[in-house]
């Protein structure tokens, strides 16, 4: 019996350094208001792929666009601290 080896190195090779950082999980949990909001609004949508929309549909798009520019804002008004003469 043969045994087949790999002749070249390991393209991504396993290393510690692989796993987030606790500052990337932290961006990652800041973002996810606007994340969940995105895939709401993406689930409305692929609905709408195979059918008319319907009044309820249409107020269900509109409901988790307003998801999204909200999270959209809140994200932009966390990362963008106001001067201290404005605030």
């Amino acid at each position: 019996m043969k045994h087949i080896a790999a002749l070249q190195k390991v393209v991504t090779p396993w290393a510690d350094g692989l796993e987030p950082s606790d500052a990337e999980l932290d961006a990652i949990e800041a973002e996810m208001p606007l994340i969940s909001a995105e895939v709401e609004l993406l689930d409305a949508l692929i609905v709408l792929l195979d059918r008319p929309a319907s009044e309820f549909d249409g107020r269900r798009i509109r409901r988790a666009h307003r998801r999204v520019l909200a999270a959209r804002r809140d994200a932009a008004n966390k990362s963008c601290p106001l001067p201290p003469a404005v605030a």
